[in-house]
C-alpha cells in the first residue's frame, strides 16, 4: 500500500458568487522514501494539493490516506495532532520567528509534544547538524543569509521526525548556487533519512533532485514522469 492514496480527491470554495475548483478528481498514489516534484502553471492546484496532503485544507470530495489513515474524516483537533506529529513544512519565505534565535525556532514545533528539556535540546542538536548550521544555532535570522534561513527552516520542518516532508517553492527566493545547495540538502534527507518530500516548484532545474516529476494543469494530473534510477 502506498504512503500517500489520493482517489477522486477535489476541492471546491467559492469567491463571490463564483465556483473555483483548483483540484478536481485527482488520482495519486506516493510510496513511502519518494521525492516528488509537483509542477504546473500558477493556479493548476498545486499548492491546493500541498495544504491538503499538510491537513492544513479539507477535500470537497474524494478520498485522502495517508498510512492507511482517512485524513478527511478526523476532526480539526484530532488533525491538528496529526498534523504536530507527521507533518514537516518548508516555506519558501521561511516564516521564521524574528525574535527568536535559531535554536529557538527549531524548538518550537517540540513544544507542542510530550518531551522533556533533553530530549528536545538532542532532537534540535541532530536537526542543526543534519543541515550543517550547528555554528549559527544562536544567531537571530536577521543575523543569518537567505540561505542559512532556509537550512533553519528545513531543521525546523525534520525535528519532529515528520512522515511527510512539504517543501513550496524551497529555492524559489534563493540565488542559483545557494538554490543548488539547499536542492543537494533535501536530496541527502530523502535518500541517508529516508524522508518522504513533495515539493512545488516552477524552476525545472529542481526536478534533477526529485525521483518523480507530475505536472498538473487546471486541477488535474496531466503528465507524471518516469521514476528516475537511484
Amino acid at each position: 500500500m502506498a504512503l500517500i492514496e489520493c482517489r477522486q480527491l477535489t476541492r471546491t470554495y467559492r469567491r463571490g458568487s463564483e465556483e473555483i475548483t483548483p483540484l478536481k478528481d485527482l488520482d495519486l498514489d506516493i510510496e513511502a522514501g519518494g521525492f516528488v516534484a509537483l509542477m504546473g502553471p500558477s493556479g493548476s492546484g498545486k499548492t491546493t494539493l500541498l495544504n491538503l496532503l499538510a491537513g492544513i485544507d479539507r477535500p470537497t470530495a474524494g478520498s485522502l490516506v495517508i498510512g492507511g489513515e482517512a485524513i478527511e474524516k478526523r476532526s480539526r483537533s484530532a488533525l491538528a495532532r496529526w498534523r504536530a506529529e507527521h507533518v514537516g513544512y518548508i516555506f519558501q519565505l521561511y516564516n521564521l520567528v524574528p525574535v527568536l534565535t535559531a535554536y529557538e525556532n527549531i524548538e518550537l514545533p517540540l513544544l507542542l509534544q510530550d518531551l522533556s528539556r533533553r530530549e528536545r535540546h538532542d532532537r534540535v542538536r541532530a536537526a542543526l547538524d543534519a543541515v550543517g548550521i550547528s555554528d549559527r544555532h544562536e544567531h537571530y535570522p536577521r543575523q543569518l543569509s537567505g540561505g542559512q534561513e532556509q537550512r533553519v527552516a528545513i531543521a525546523r520542518a525534520i525535528v519532529t521526525e515528520p512522515t511527510i516532508l512539504l517543501a513550496d517553492e524551497p529555492t524559489g527566493d534563493l540565488d542559483r548556487e545557494t538554490g543548488t545547495a539547499i536542492m543537494d540538502l533535501l536530496a541527502r534527507l530523502n535518500q541517508a533519512q529516508g524522508r518522504t518530500i513533495i515539493m512545488v516548484t516552477h524552476d525545472p532545474r529542481t526536478t534533477d533532485w526529485a525521483r518523480t516529476t507530475l505536472h498538473l494543469e487546471k486541477g488535474q494530473l496531466v503528465e507524471q514522469s518516469v521514476e528516475a534510477s537511484s
